[in-house]
């Protein structure tokens, strides 16, 4: 009568010829199947969060019966023309020279929040003369500077 663990290799032994040689070997080929999954829920993830940190949140602002309505205006300057020959600026309604400007606009600015001017330069001012402009508005403490001009017309 034959022992069980003689049948046990010996089946064992046809089961080895039937599949050929084992060869052992470490893994050849990555499971993307995980990475698939984990990329899938950070694009659902993504693409609900995405428009919520465009629009911001919304807030009802509290009222107050006895706040001011912000009537500040712009600080309009106009450099025209005659600077060259003269060098004198417009500030709002007067004509002050370019070496007292960034006096004149600390004066101006002194207890505003906005600190920001318009700056009106005539076409035939060179890029320069407005830039020397500019850097009196700088020294005066103005923070920005917007520069205006017109539309052109249709033709």
């Amino acid at each position: 009568m034959p022992n069980i663990q003689s049948l046990h290799r010996q089946g064992e032994s046809n089961r080895r010829r039937r599949r050929g040689p084992r060869i052992g070997s470490s893994l050849s080929e990555i499971n993307v199947i995980p990475l698939v999954d984990v990329m899938l829920v950070m694009l659902v993830i993504f693409m609900v969060t995405a428009p919520m940190m465009q629009r911001g949140l919304e807030v009802s602002l509290p009222e107050s019966r006895r706040a001011e309505a912000i009537s500040a205006e712009r600080i309009f300057v106009t450099v025209p023309l005659t600077f060259r020959s003269d060098g004198r600026i417009q500030v709002g309604e007067d004509a002050i020279a370019l070496e007292v400007l960034h006096e004149r606009m600390a004066q101006d600015l002194a207890g505003r929040a906005d600190r920001n001017v318009f700056l009106r330069g005539d076409g035939g001012i060179t890029y320069q003369e407005l830039m020397s402009v500019i850097d009196k508005l700088k020294e005066g403490g103005v923070e920005e500077v917007g520069l205006v001009t017109d539309v052109p017309s249709s033709r």
